[in-house]
């Protein structure tokens, strides 16, 4: 849930994140990225099959189970013959490891990591249970690892909000910390790796709610900021200092990245090791959470769960010492299921069956070469349903379309609009037919009729 606009090199101004600074001055900074979908699991399973929203097999948040360790269930698991980034780059000599959040499918089922190219695993399996980042337990190669927290109900708020102690604040914060325990397994990961091909996909669960971190991190910013404490009473975990954690979340998560940066530094393999980092959708909404106050999503219209920008426009940021050319940004238009695309050409053997579309030849610097997208299409059953598509500067929006599949379309041109402010759509009919075209050429079929909410043929 890392906004567009959360990073210093993005333009905050009041969370500290000098760690991606620097990587953004060491490597190139891209300002049109996009996520593939405005939510979690959907956002996930096109980065790593590399297909776009209307082809996915996974377009929701569908969850299943419950909170309580006992009820722990997942979301909708990805099937087993699926071919993932993982896979690809095994079948190419890499070792792999997947190290955070999963979000699609438990250990028991299809979903398993180990059945979708990793030979390594470590982190939360259910995005519900990533609620809590102090878990009682985190999952290692599909077994229980138990940590050293009781268990806590996050989504029970505080009652007595009139007389709450440090004590009530206090029953929302373990002993340790997931994202910590997450670092200390991907670093070993690449120590025992080092002589070898690896890659790591490295999901940390920061800042999504609820908010929690270490108080040395939340100490850091009490004091700089107006604040009242947070009772949980829109669910999640209540927090004294909210603002103050928020950015305490994303300063931990940034201290994460230069550790990793520093490792791959000490063990000499920065010259051929390339680090990207993103984030999985557009800026969160609720639960204590101050966007305006953060400025978030640097202006755009929307948040999370939106296909306007704000949910869907994220940082991407890339490092490659000797190859990218330093302090770079770049306006390429790209999207996250072009990553198949690109890590299959720059380990030189090109795959057939993906959306996406190689965007090696900017980070390389050969802008000259790169190929660009026809268009970017989306779709997304949640929110009232919604989809989108971009043709070049133009993108067009279409919004609750569940009520009504024949809601009207809003066009912006993006070369002057980035913000979607100005609908242009009663003047442009012609670019309104092809974006109806293409969502129409593009959608397949899901096979959960949940999510068929722009032909269903099955009426509830």
């Amino acid at each position: 849930d890392l906004g567009y606009g959360e990073l210093g090199s993005y333009g905050q101004t009041k969370i500290k994140t000098p760690n991606l600074d620097r990587m953004a001055k060491e490597g190139i900074r891209f300002t049109q990225h996009y996520s593939s979908a405005p939510v979690c699991a959907p956002s996930r399973c096109m980065l790593m099959t590399g297909k776009h929203p209307g082809h996915s097999y996974i377009r929701g948040n569908y969850e299943m189970g419950g909170f309580e360790d006992a009820m722990e269930g997942g979301q909708m698991p990805l099937h087993e013959g699926a071919y993932t980034v993982a896979k690809m780059l095994k079948e190419r000599g890499y070792r792999t490891a997947l190290v955070g959040k999963w979000g699609m499918g438990m250990n028991s089922t299809t979903g398993s990591p180990l059945y979708h190219g990793f030979d390594y695993y470590y982190g939360y399996l259910d995005q519900k249970q990533a609620h809590n980042f102090y878990p009682t337990h985190l999952w290692e190669n599909d077994k229980w690892d138990s940590l050293n927290n009781p268990f806590i109900s996050v989504h029970t708020p505080i009652k007595d909000t009139a007389h709450a102690t440090d004590k009530d604040f206090a029953y929302y914060k373990g002993k340790d910390y997931a994202p910590t325990k997450m670092t200390e397994k991907a670093m070993k990961f690449i120590y025992q790796n080092k002589n070898n091909l690896f890659f790591l996909y490295l999901p940390y669960t920061l800042p999504h709610l609820s908010l929690q971190a270490p108080d040395e991190y939340v100490n850091k910013y009490v004091g700089q900021f107006e604040e009242q404490p947070y009772y949980g009473e829109k669910g999640y975990a209540a927090v004294k200092y909210p603002r103050s954690t928020y950015a305490a979340m994303i300063s931990f998560l940034d201290d994460q990245v230069g550790i990793i940066m520093n490792q791959i530094k000490k063990m000499g393999l920065d010259n051929n090791t390339i680090i990207m980092f993103s984030s999985d959708n557009g800026a969160t909404f609720s639960a204590g959470v101050d966007t305006k106050f953060f400025n978030s999503v640097a202006g755009l219209r929307g948040l999370k769960m939106d296909l306007y920008e704000g949910g869907i426009r994220v940082p991407f940021i890339a490092r490659w010492p000797g190859k990218i050319k330093a302090n770079t940004i770049s306006d390429h238009a790209s999207i996250q299921y072009d990553l198949m695309a690109t890590l299959a050409d720059l380990t030189g053997k090109p795959v057939a069956k993906t959306d996406g579309i190689s965007f090696l030849p900017t980070l390389m610097g050969k802008n000259a070469t790169q190929k660009k997208h026809d268009f970017f299409y989306f779709e997304y059953p949640e929110n009232g349903g919604q989809i989108a598509v971009r043709i070049g500067n133009w993108k067009g929006v279409k919004r609750n379309m569940r009520k009504n599949p024949n809601t009207q379309w809003e066009l912006f041109n993006m070369a002057n609009d980035m913000y979607e402010k100005n609908d242009l759509s009663a003047i442009h009919p012609e670019i309104i037919r092809q974006m109806e075209s293409i969502a129409k050429r593009e959608h397949l079929h899901p096979h959960v009729l949940d999510w068929e909410f722009i032909d269903p043929k099955v009426k509830k």
